[in-house]
């Protein structure tokens, strides 16, 4: 493309970062690899993993607390986002009706679960019958720090829909952005950076996942982990070491949009109280 001098203009190539806390970072360590051979994407590292873990729990609690509409608001918020950048992704994804067809699920996918952040209490809580003047309450409450090993197909709706039903729930997220295509995952986070979401509410890293998913699995600060992404040699070992530190892992089922993804990472919490107090 000429300039206005009439010399051709110097293409600038995108710089692909990582999102920890709420800003866009390079790997500490500097390294970067080239999954299509062309654009440089950062080498996630041991400590870049600790850096999102820490800024994740240290949003947890003020993004639990706050009120389920409030969740749900910013959910639709990343939905309109997301749907106002549809030419890049389309385009990210490849072009033509399966790249369209990919972004409106990851659209819709926020949305729906956007309906559900004042809802899911009351569908899967419940008030038990106990022998005795009391009140006995069963609460879902969230597990805390989740990590998402994302599907390396569909790339983007494979993490949204893993994303969406945690940060539903009122947790925070440390996720692990698909190897082979990690570049709708990077710009997905573009999109949450602009959603609303407090800072380390979720982290996106990208890298090679046999060297950050031992960490992610053995790390004493991670509450749960989905491995929906992993290959079954894989989530053996992810199992054997998140059995070490009592780590929730689930697999939830591909392309399925339901209330209980949301509790399979939250804690039932039963509370009793007098009757009449």
């Amino acid at each position: 493309m000429p300039t206005r001098n009439g010399n051709e203009r110097i293409d600038v190539r995108k710089t692909y970062k990582q999102y920890v806390g709420g800003e866009f970072v390079r790997s500490e360590s500097g390294r970067a690899y080239r999954p299509d051979g062309a654009i440089n994407v950062p080498r996630g590292s041991r400590k870049d993993l600790r850096d999102a873990v820490r800024a994740a729990r240290g949003a947890f609690a003020g993004w639990a607390a706050r009120t389920a509409m409030n969740r749900g608001q910013i959910l639709y918020r990343a939905a309109e986002m997301l749907d106002g950048r549809r030419t890049q992704f389309v385009e990210l994804l490849g072009g033509g009706r399966p790249a369209r067809l990919e972004l409106d699920e990851a659209v819709e996918t926020l949305v729906w679960y956007a309906g559900w952040t004042d809802k899911v209490g009351q569908v899967t809580g419940t008030v038990n019958p106990v022998a005795g003047p009391y009140f006995n309450f069963t609460i879902p409450e969230p597990t805390g720090v989740v990590g998402i090993v994302a599907p390396e197909t569909p790339a983007l709706v494979g993490l949204v829909r893993r994303l969406a039903p945690a940060l539903c729930g009122g947790n925070v997220v440390v996720a692990l952005a698909p190897e082979a295509r990690p570049l709708p995952a990077l710009t997905l986070a573009e999109v949450l950076a602009t959603s609303d979401f407090p800072s380390g509410v979720v982290n996106v890293l990208s890298g090679q996942r046999k060297e950050l998913t031992p960490w992610l699995a053995a790390h004493m600060d991670v509450n749960a982990i989905d491995v929906g992404g992993c290959t079954p040699d894989e989530v053996a070992e992810i199992e054997k070491a998140a059995a070490e530190n009592v780590k929730r892992v689930v697999k939830m089922p591909a392309g399925e949009l339901s209330p209980h993804l949301i509790t399979a990472f939250m804690e039932m919490k039963t509370i009793w109280h007098p009757i009449g107090v």
